[in-house]
């Protein structure tokens, strides 16, 4: 298909991309179109900071310096800054603030970068406070509402990757958003959170 479409290996690189953190794709690979045509976004990812909020640098350590994934990862990020790009909620896994991923200089870098991201007119970034036990230990998930409303969810396990507009899919999912939220901090609040946490364990 990437031959097909004259896509210069752009559709491989994205295919890549979002199996790049051990979670196989779905066989039919649609999530970066629905991602780019979506009205809004909700992001929660276990461990490590979402793909959409990744710096250049913590990309490339995450992904152990493929260039290609990379590119792939930061162009998907385009999206953020599209005159009519969707409305993006980031719940960040408290953990993934300490999580050491490259140095900590790229760990400071990210911190800051997510702060500059909450400070946008279209981007929420909060932080999901514990480390007990609670109903998002199981998967990572980016959930998109369309302009018609419908809401397609891509959901990553342990075992498998998949794109769902299943009724039975997104209710579990809206159900464990009701959770994550009950345990996120305000935004002023995770930004302030975010920061002491730069300052603290990565300076």
């Amino acid at each position: 298909m990437d031959n097909y479409l004259e896509a210069g290996g752009a559709l491989i690189s994205l295919w890549e991309d979002l199996n790049k953190d051990g979670h196989p794709v779905p066989i039919w690979f649609d999530w970066p179109q629905i991602e780019g045509d979506a009205v809004e976004l909700t992001c929660y990812q276990l461990c490590v900071i979402a793909g959409l909020a990744q710096t250049p640098a913590y990309a490339k350590a995450l992904l152990k310096g493929n260039e290609e994934a990379v590119a792939a990862r930061l162009e998907r990020q385009k999206i953020l800054d599209q005159e009519n790009g969707p409305i993006v909620t980031l719940l960040v896994d408290e953990q993934a603030l300490y999580r050491p991923v490259g140095t900590a200089e790229t760990m400071r870098e990210q911190l800051e970068h997510l702060i500059a991201l909450s400070e946008r007119s279209n981007v929420t970034v909060q932080v999901v406070i514990g480390s007990g036990e609670h109903q998002g230990n199981g998967s990572s998930f980016v959930l998109a509402t369309m302009a018609d409303m419908s809401r397609i969810a891509y959901i990553e396990t342990a075992i498998r990757g998949l794109t769902t507009d299943d009724p039975a899919d997104l209710a579990e999912v809206s159900r464990v958003l009701v959770d994550l939220r009950n345990r996120t901090l305000p935004g002023d609040m995770s930004r302030d959170f975010i920061r002491k946490v730069a300052e603290e364990r990565w300076t």
